[in-house]
């Protein structure tokens, strides 16, 4: 079967929505990189270690009586610690996928959950207007998200516009109660094409003093961590951008700088389309290990947004996993950055299905420690990914309500 990526629009191509806000969807690559994974042995038990000397002394009636009564004590003690461990294991975090106490499960310094995944969403929304959005979406989905995905060009201010400014008000006033996933790419939106920054010139530092040191300054005046990404579906921009050494080279640059301006409160972000037809180039552009806290991808059900077959979550999932677990990364976090899937308005019940797999899959994907769902259009006839009915939105909120997916924000 061709993939979706075969059939989708040209790469980068941008489209303005009717209300204002641009919608950026771009082609789904892959690409074969060729690592091998650090070998991992077994994991070391612990040993019980000699069994005790045993003592040869003659000993009375009564000292007898006193140690098989030391005996039964300890035995029972022992019992009932071991009746109380098993009654926490069947009700505590453990049931989650935990491995230890509620204490365990707080986030990491990298923002990683350890028992559990994070769920977050793209919400459609105007620059002041997020806050509400928010707040309508996570009524009909039944709780608070984790984490809210908003995106921003590297445009200068002028007059109103925001688009270039990370952590605007509105994100400052959601990222009081929420984590915020910062989608960050050289395009200067509706700018004219000498005003579009390029790879090259943000790896060489032209863009250092009017747009990296301020935005970085931003960002490290905010405090809380934050997830930032830098020209997401990066596989689908080349050789418009530049080449993958030429990302590589943007990329590490802007971490480098935020790194000399001391922002320490940035969790850096690197998320492909993971369509494996473009495997090759998404590895050139992997800037390694150092320079990446997560790895995401964006793997949707299209269906006949893009004149594809219907597949099940685990299918649009599965295979971009292992592949990345391969090639880029056997143990960096994984974010399910955007998922999501169109309609069938031939059975209406298909989206809700679909949507019903998702926790049972994410408990099988090694790593994958957050999952976005986007609830909004692509450009094109039947591209509306959005929950499309009462009956999706009951399953959606059915199975985000996982115990896996409700995770201690602190």
């Amino acid at each position: 079967m061709l993939s979706a990526a075969a059939r989708l629009p040209a790469a980068g191509d941008d489209t303005e929505d009717t209300e204002g806000f641009r919608s950026v969807r771009f082609n789904r690559p892959h690409r074969p990189f060729r690592r091998t994974p650090h070998a991992t042995g077994g994991q070391h038990r612990r040993t019980h270690g000699e069994k005790p000397h045993e003592e040869h002394t003659v000993e009375g009636p009564l000292a007898s009586s006193r140690r098989r009564l030391l005996i039964t004590s300890a035995t029972v003690v022992s019992a009932v610690l071991v009746a109380v461990l098993a009654l926490r294991n069947a009700s505590g975090p453990q049931e989650q996928g935990a491995a230890g106490s509620p204490a365990d499960c707080r986030p990491t310094a990298l923002l990683v959950p350890p028992c559990g995944a994070w769920f977050g969403a793209f919400v459609p929304h105007e620059r002041d207007d997020l806050p509400e959005k928010v707040r309508a979406y996570e009524r009909r989905v039944g709780r608070e998200l984790d984490i809210v995905y908003t995106y921003h060009d590297m445009s200068l201010p002028s007059g109103t516009r925001r688009e270039g400014q990370l952590l605007t008000p509105e994100e400052r006033r959601v990222g009081e109660d929420h984590l915020l996933l910062l989608s960050w790419e050289s395009k200067w939106w509706g700018g004219a094409k000498g005003q579009q920054p390029t790879w090259k010139q943000i790896a060489a530092g032209e863009l250092d003093d009017r747009v990296i040191d301020v935005q970085a300054r931003r960002i490290k005046d905010y405090g809380k961590k934050v997830f930032l990404s830098f020209d997401l579906e990066m596989d689908t921009r080349t050789p418009a951008s530049g080449t993958p050494a030429d990302y590589v080279k943007a990329y590490r640059h802007i971490h480098d700088r935020f790194r000399a301006l001391g922002v320490d409160n940035v969790v850096w972000t690197w998320i492909t389309t993971g369509y494996l037809d473009h495997a090759g180039t998404i590895e050139k552009m992997y800037p390694g290990d150092d320079y990446v806290d997560w790895i995401g991808y964006n793997q949707y059900n299209y269906y006949l947004c893009h004149d594809a077959d219907w597949l099940t979550f685990a299918q649009t999932q599965k295979a971009t996993h292992d592949w990345i677990r391969t090639h880029l990364s056997d143990d960096k976090p994984l974010m399910l950055s955007e998922f999501g899937t169109a309609a069938d308005a031939n059975r209406p019940r298909r989206q809700a299905e679909w949507y019903a797999q998702v926790p049972g899959v994410l408990k099988g994907l090694d790593g994958v420690k957050a999952a976005l769902q986007w609830n909004y259009r692509d450009p094109g006839p039947h591209c509306d990914l959005a929950v499309a009915n009462d009956t999706a939105w009951h399953s959606l909120r059915k199975a985000v309500s996982d115990p896996y997916l409700n995770q201690p924000l602190r």
